[in-house]
């Protein structure tokens, strides 16, 4: 029997991902008359965002939620879709939890004085100044590059103080900015996002910060707006399994047949880069790269309670916890209507791979022993609690971002960071020079790699005018050959 052959895909750029960064990419290339396909293995768009509307009507965020003033592409971006936001919730006192049991009150962005402040106040006082000598587009050219890169944030940290109290505060801040542990992380790549995000504070704090606003409808509203707007562009559950480059273009294979393109975007986390064959291998430095860039290990699970009881006893349900629960930040994140109670709890770096060991009932146990401790005996008894455990997601497989280890920007950035190799570009929040990490970054990366492409293209056609080349079609239609 004659065996049918795969069907094929022509368009003059494929967009591997669908999270923010690649539909921006999409979105900008269709804008500029550019004919193209966005290939996504899961069954949604949004990446490493990803609401959930509960049966109890409340939709809760299970990745990236936040936005902040200074993040104007991401703001721009739902600006155009009309996506609507609320100001996180924190009216009332916030509460520290220590290890010994001591719990302290405050109001404000950080308590006045207690266990460890003065001595963390001065650390992270000197990273702000480290951070402003940073080269945010070459990291690379910044003073005592190597130096800083040779490091881990806690071999820095210990370098500075003996003081626990300091340290347990600066791990806590580790793990909740990059959901890993101080021993795993460059400290030159600390002092990057630092700069990236314009300062120490942008990422630690809410009002006028990074966690300033909520998106009414999701954190992926304005994603799924996009991918509305580009239609049938947009193919779900379709993971691609090999790239070829050749001298007409670029060719993938995935599981429903094959892409040919000029040019391809990847937009994937480094981590997911490691799923797909290349013909030719990659380059030793994005290789190099890729193995320097682990993605963060984090869970966060939402408790639905009747009402925000916590206010009523003038607390903002902002918490953190540095004893030995599982979870280390607690923020309030009810709908803007108020007129249910959500808690969140985030569990980061090594107490996460603890805590999702254990069966489904210790865990739950667990967190609400934490939340217990944040907000009262009331947050023992939700109408609903859910987990996302992100190292156990298939596609993404950490969250929410991948961090660098030592040496790794030394030895592997300058190439392998967002160099496009041959007809293939990268994009992904990990490849942004502003707000790293965050959505904000995601999108900017997206528009950069669209920038990159277009300029490609152009010139190309001013080098060889006339038809395109053979196997790369300037319109998309789909055949069986």
């Amino acid at each position: 029997m004659e065996q049918r052959e795969r069907p094929v895909v022509e368009t003059r750029v494929a967009v591997v991902g669908a999270g923010y960064a690649g539909l921006t990419a999409a979105l900008e290339l269709t804008d500029a008359g550019v004919d193209t396909v966005v290939l996504e293995a899961s069954d949604r768009v949004g990446g490493r965002t990803l609401s959930e509307l509960r049966p109890s009507g409340v939709r809760v965020d299970h990745g990236g939620q936040w936005v902040g003033p200074t993040q104007h592409r991401l703001r721009a971006l739902a600006a155009r879709f009309g996506c609507a936001t609320f100001p996180t919730w924190e009216t009332g006192r916030h509460l520290e939890v220590w290890h010994d049991g001591t719990r302290v009150g405050y109001a404000g962005a950080a308590p006045a004085t207690g266990p460890g402040i003065p001595e963390y106040e001065r650390i992270t006082a000197l990273l702000d100044r480290l951070a402003g000598t940073v080269d945010v587009d070459s990291p690379w050219q910044t003073p005592r590059f190597a130096e800083f890169d040779g490091h881990s944030a806690e071999g820095f940290f210990r370098s500075e103080t003996g003081d626990e109290d300091a340290l347990r505060r600066l791990a806590l801040a580790v793990q909740g900015v990059w959901c890993a542990e101080p021993s795993e992380i460059s400290l030159f790549h600390v002092l990057f996002y630092i700069a990236s995000a314009g300062g120490y504070e942008q990422l630690m704090e809410t009002r006028d910060c990074a966690q300033d606003s909520r998106f009414t409808e999701g954190a992926d509203g304005p994603a799924r707006a996009v991918a509305a707007a580009l239609g049938d562009r947009v193919r779900l559950g379709v993971p691609v399994r090999a790239i070829r480059q050749c001298a007409a273009g670029v060719e993938l294979s995935t599981d429903r047949g094959l892409v040919r393109a000029e040019r391809a975007v990847l937009a994937v986390p480094p981590t997911a880069v490691h799923r797909i064959a290349f013909d030719p291998v990659l380059p030793a430095a994005r290789r190099g790269w890729i193995g320097h860039s682990p993605m963060g290990r984090v869970a966060k699970v939402h408790a639905v309670y009747r009402r925000p009881f916590w206010r009523a006893a003038g607390s903002s349900g902002i918490a953190t916890l540095y004893g030995d629960h599982p979870v280390g930040v607690v923020f309030d994140n009810s709908p803007e209507d108020g007129r249910h109670g959500v808690l969140v709890a985030f569990v980061y770096g090594d107490r996460l791979t603890r805590w999702a060991a254990l069966d489904p009932d210790a865990r739950r146990a667990s967190v609400l022993a934490a939340l217990v401790a944040a907000a009262g005996p009331e947050a023992a008894e939700p109408d609903d609690y859910t987990e996302k455990v992100w190292p156990q997601q298939e596609w993404t497989t950490g969250g929410y971002e991948c961090f660098v280890t030592p040496g790794g920007w030394t030895g592997h950035g300058r190439q392998g960071w967002r160099e496009p190799v041959g007809r293939l570009h990268w994009a992904g929040t990990e490849t942004a020079s502003v707000w790293n990490g965050y959505i904000d970054g995601a999108v900017s990366s997206g528009e950069r790699a669209a920038a990159e492409v277009a300029e490609a293209l152009a010139a190309r056609a001013v080098a060889a005018p006339g038809p395109a080349a053979p196997g790369i079609m300037s319109s998309r239609h789909e055949q069986h050959r």
